[in-house]
């Protein structure tokens, strides 16, 4: 008799039995674009404040007198000037672009890892980075740069005397008016380099894990916390892997971007004057909220994908 109470835990990797090992089922890209979507809106309004404080520290060059001594610093300049609400200034321009962005970068990378799939439909890490990769760029192309260049304009906004931005259709319609819809398209190479080896990175590191923990049965369920758990992991791989892309980006999409010519010049200007501490700014922020923010899309999506499989047969 086995002895009761005993603790199973949900990340040890478990026993392959041949008779439980089967095809991978696969996951229509439909579902993937309504459960992605999903995740998506939901976390953003999780993780918002910690992106603020983010950009705002990495807005804060040291070119200027440093407005912020550190993270509390910001925190407590912004509460104090703009109550709590000014943490979330900026959210509507990122609850407009994360519902297409993450239902992009779900749906086209299940799209592709169908394709992608062996013949007991495993997918291996390699093709996991590459379908990643194809998701990352089309949704940077599509979604990722015009709202990450508006959000990033309305945070740096509020940091001037007299903000001029009254919401997010009023900011996107002045910025439109005034620059075009090129405006709205700033930095989009640092944004293609970033969000392409954002989502390879993250997408490889899911893929190895999973293939690991599953063994030889890809069907075998994943516990919510295996899935978090892996997706954090996945999410401080990538802080650490394109940080100073995302620094990048976030100078060429800010109010003085006309300050640099081109991605090249952006970056050489920041090692000349700054150093190359400089490409590291806002790295503990982010840390926190990518940690978060990649463990709460994984955990929804997969379970948004589960209750699909039972009222959506694509089979």
């Amino acid at each position: 008799m086995q002895g009761r109470g005993t603790f199973i835990s949900p990340f040890s990797r478990p026993r392959c039995v041949a008779a439980a090992a089967g095809k991978t089922k696969l996951t229509h890209p439909g579902k993937a674009i309504l459960a992605g979507g999903l995740a998506g809106g939901i976390e953003i309004c999780i993780t918002f404040p910690t992106e603020y404080v983010k950009t705002q520290l990495q807005l804060d060059e040291k070119a200027n007198p440093p407005k912020y001594r550190g993270i509390g610093d910001c925190v407590k300049q912004t509460v104090q000037g703009h109550g709590v609400k000014g943490l979330y200034r900026g959210l509507s321009s990122l609850v407009y672009g994360s519902i297409p962005k993450s239902a992009v970068r779900f749906g086209v990378f299940e799209f592709l890892s169908n394709h992608a799939r062996d013949e007991s439909g495993r997918l291996d890490s390699t093709r996991g980075l590459l379908c990643g990769l194809g998701a990352g760029i089309l949704e940077a192309i599509v979604v990722v740069c015009p709202m990450e260049t508006v959000k990033v304009k309305f945070i740096h906004d509020q940091t001037s005397a007299n903000p001029k931005y009254k919401g997010f259709f009023h900011g996107v319609r002045e910025i439109i008016k005034a620059q075009g819809i090129r405006g709205t398209y700033q930095g989009l190479t640092a944004t293609v380099l970033k969000q392409g080896s954002n989502q390879a990175i993250r997408f490889y590191v899911m893929t190895s894990l999973k293939n690991w923990y599953k063994g030889d049965d890809p069907n075998r369920a994943m516990n919510p916390l295996v899935t978090g758990g892996f997706g954090a992991v996945a999410g401080a791989a990538s802080v650490f892997g394109n940080t100073p892309l995302d620094v990048i980006k976030t100078r060429m999409q800010g109010l003085e971007a006309h300050k640099y010519k081109s991605t090249m010049d952006c970056a050489s200007k920041i090692l000349r004057h700054e150093g190359l501490a400089a490409f590291y700014k806002g790295t503990v922020p982010r840390l926190g909220r990518v940690c978060l923010d990649v463990a709460i899309v994984f955990i929804i999506y997969e379970e948004v994908v589960k209750v699909l499989n039972v009222v959506w047969k694509t089979d």
